[in-house]
């Protein structure tokens, strides 16, 4: 059984970098595989992770309805048929392995651009059915999600056991991470266990009034992770974060965080 953890929080509070760090404590802390889903639409957890990313989830299910429209309309056949007698399952499952980015004990894929205009939700269960089973080989996936919960649901069928919500240490920030973390109760998945980052700390303890704000979410506090300068000079260089040295503020802060939760 595999183990999901999903990261959610407003966008620009750094939780693809989180993402990133994570993945890379899994990698060589844990055993087994690891699947890394991109589900957000800027798609840059490649870069985090130093992998090249060729084409994503979106292109390839915009790919589908093209080849069925024009199917369709060479033919008359019924929706959904697809030339050579392959199935939409088929297809969308060769095409998304042939997408996957490869890296030493983690692969990638990336859900990419969001819905265009025409009815998706055919294609949209065919793609949480071959997204779930390719999950089930992997020992652990770990979801970026958009800034909002509202398309988790979207993207997979599978149980959460950890959702972290990211936080820069704002009053504004804690606010929306309150809000995407309500969302939770309604979303057509069970997420076990639900836990509160705040990134980008300026020192180790949290001002008291923000740590008083935090006592009274619906939200534990898993811990801190602080600011770092040498992460900032790799964000400008776009440098792999992943080659952040094991001694990185950002990196133990991580470790620290997931070491309590596995």
């Amino acid at each position: 059984m595999s183990t999901t953890i999903a990261l959610a929080g407003k966008g620009g509070v750094g939780k693809t970098t989180v993402a990133g760090m994570a993945i890379k404590y899994l990698s060589q802390n844990q055993t087994g595989s690891i699947l890394a889903i991109d589900a957000d639409p800027s798609s840059n957890l490649n870069m985090v992770l130093g992998l090249d990313l060729e084409w994503t989830i979106g292109e390839i299910r915009e790919g589908l309805l093209d080849k069925v429209q024009s199917s369709l309309v060479a033919s008359g056949a019924a929706m959904g048929a697809l030339p050579g007698g392959i199935s939409k399952r088929e297809y969308l499952e060769y095409e998304i392995r042939s997408s996957m980015a490869e890296g030493t004990r983690f692969d990638l894929i990336a859900m990419g651009r969001g819905e265009g205009q025409g009815c998706y939700c055919a294609v949209n269960h065919n793609l949480r059915e071959v997204i779930d089973g390719l999950s089930r080989h992997y020992a652990y996936v770990v979801i970026d999600n958009e800034a909002g919960m509202e398309h988790l649901s979207r993207r997979t069928t599978r149980d959460v056991q950890h959702l972290l919500v990211v936080s820069d240490p704002t009053r504004r920030g804690l606010v929306a991470a309150q809000r995407i973390a309500a969302m939770r109760n309604e979303l057509d998945i069970r997420i076990e266990n639900a836990h509160l980052i705040v990134n980008r700390a300026a020192d180790s303890e949290l001002h008291p009034e923000l740590q008083a704000f935090i006592e009274k979410l619906d939200l534990p506090l898993l811990g801190v992770i602080p600011a770092d300068e040498d992460l900032a000079a790799f964000e400008f260089s776009g440098r792999p974060l992943v080659e952040l040295g094991d001694d990185s503020p950002v990196y133990q802060a991580v470790s620290a965080l997931l070491k309590q939760i596995l």
